[in-house]
């Protein structure tokens, strides 16, 4: 197994020529990782070693980091003699007085060296963080190799377990907040950059809210963030919210709640998810200190949009689009707006049967295609209304045509539309979004 390790290390490096140390160096981690997954010694000396583990593969450049996470994946896995004896001994006590200690016994033998190696690393000081960046570098490389999946699996569990809800703490962040937190936000911000430090403070000004969960072990990193706006009015353009020398509204007269960024922060997290929490726990929030609120929406991006227009030209034409979907992607379409109004008109009737029609291959190709809608959707939402020109930054034009959408929380609705989705993928839509959907009539 050193030999395979090692020729996948050079094949990686290739002409580098940086490899040629390495069986000595693949061993010396076989050996950390093993003390570390026995940790001998009581838990004093266990952290010490796997804080020294952690340093080794901190220092590592990224190929070795590559062959540093094989080596955990392929070798540190269950034994399967001991998983096959105690599988044996399970199926032989079945119904007796020994099956609920056989039972113990074969998930003892399940439970593999990895689990408690990664066990050991959160259990060091920076340790759910250092978990969090090494599954990061996970994913990259589990794009090419799949041997990398029995140690992404079991990492993904453990993150979901160390990261449920109940665990993270919801922050409202301020300007005035530590500097270092605001400069995480400008550095993690994905839906809508934040340009400046004055674009920042406009969006933490009296009439704007930004929410933050954060874990005990991790207190000056968010996981998640959405960005709020406190308006009278159903919001249809980023632009205007994004506009700095816009009067500030006075949050007290506001009535709507619309929630027009959500970014996720660490890569490492993929597939945990909270942010259906989040949006619960800042609506409670918000109906405490602003009872006049009545509405709570989002003006949501379409990031699948552009691609899928792309690959299915002929829907522009069904549609009545006579642009293809590059041309609609440059906006220059968009400077003339006699022509731009029958152009959004049929980018709406493409955008509302783009949401409702097409269907991603999960979930029984019952949910919908765009990553987004799914989101909203299956937290109860109801697509309300399709906002061309909404984004008509070159992001927004590039992703989604400059359309974006609103997605309205009724409170009233949302545990039956949660349940008619999960169901039976029924998408809860206006009456307006359904009339768009339909083919026009020739």
């Amino acid at each position: 197994m050193v030999e395979g390790l090692v020729e996948r290390l050079k094949a990686i490096v290739g002409a580098r020529g940086t490899a040629g140390n390495r069986p000595k160096q693949v061993e010396e981690w076989r050996r950390q990782l093993t003390e570390c997954a026995e940790a001998k010694g009581g838990e004093v000396s266990a952290r010490t070693r796997a804080a020294a583990l952690a340093q080794t593969y901190l220092k590592l450049d990224d190929a070795a980091r590559h062959v540093f996470l094989r080596l955990i994946s392929l070798e540190f896995g269950p034994t399967p003699g001991l998983v096959a004896a105690a599988h044996e001994s399970y199926q032989q006590a079945v119904g007796s007085p020994a099956q609920w200690d056989a039972e113990a016994e074969l998930r003892t033998a399940l439970r593999s060296a990895r689990i408690r190696i990664l066990t050991q690393f959160n259990a060091i000081p920076q340790g759910v963080k250092f978990l969090v960046d090494l599954r990061a570098d996970l994913l990259r490389y589990l794009e090419e190799d799949a041997e990398l999946a029995p140690l992404d699996r079991e990492l993904e569990s453990r993150l979901a377990a160390w990261f449920d809800v109940g665990f993270l703490e919801l922050q409202r962040i301020t300007w005035n907040s530590p500097a270092a937190l605001l400069e995480k936000l400008i550095e993690y911000e994905a839906v809508h950059e934040i340009r400046s430090w004055t674009d920042l403070k406009n969006r933490l000004d009296s009439d704007r809210r930004l929410y933050a969960f954060f874990h005990p072990r991790m207190p000056m990193e968010p996981l998640i963030f959405v960005e709020v706006a406190l308006t009278d009015y159903l919001a249809d353009s980023v632009q205007a919210l994004l506009d700095e020398n816009a009067p500030v509204f006075d949050a007290t007269r506001a009535d709507t709640a619309i929630f027009y960024s959500i970014s996720n922060t660490q890569a490492g997290l993929r597939g945990v998810s909270f942010g259906s929490f989040l949006l619960k726990r800042v609506i409670d929030d918000l109906r405490r200190d602003f009872p006049k609120l009545k509405n709570f929406a989002t003006l949501s991006p379409l990031p699948g949009f552009e691609s899928w227009a792309r690959k299915n030209p002929q829907e522009l034409s069904e549609a009545g689009l006579q642009l293809d979907a590059a041309q609609l992607a440059a906006g220059e379409w968009a400077q003339d707006a006699a022509g731009a109004r029958k152009i959004n008109e049929s980018l709406t009737q493409l955008a509302a049967r783009y949401l409702t029609l097409e269907k991603s291959r999960r979930g029984g190709g019952r949910q919908p295609l765009d990553a987004v809608a799914r989101f909203h959707l299956g937290n109860g939402a109801r697509l309300e209304r399709i906002n061309v020109l909404a984004d008509a930054s070159p992001k927004g034009m590039q992703q989604s045509f400059g359309v974006m959408v609103n997605y309205l929380y009724d409170l009233d609705e949302l545990e039956q539309n949660v349940e008619s989705f999960a169901r039976e993928g029924t998408i809860a839509t206006s009456a307006a979004v359904r009339r768009q959907a339909r083919p026009k009539q020739n």
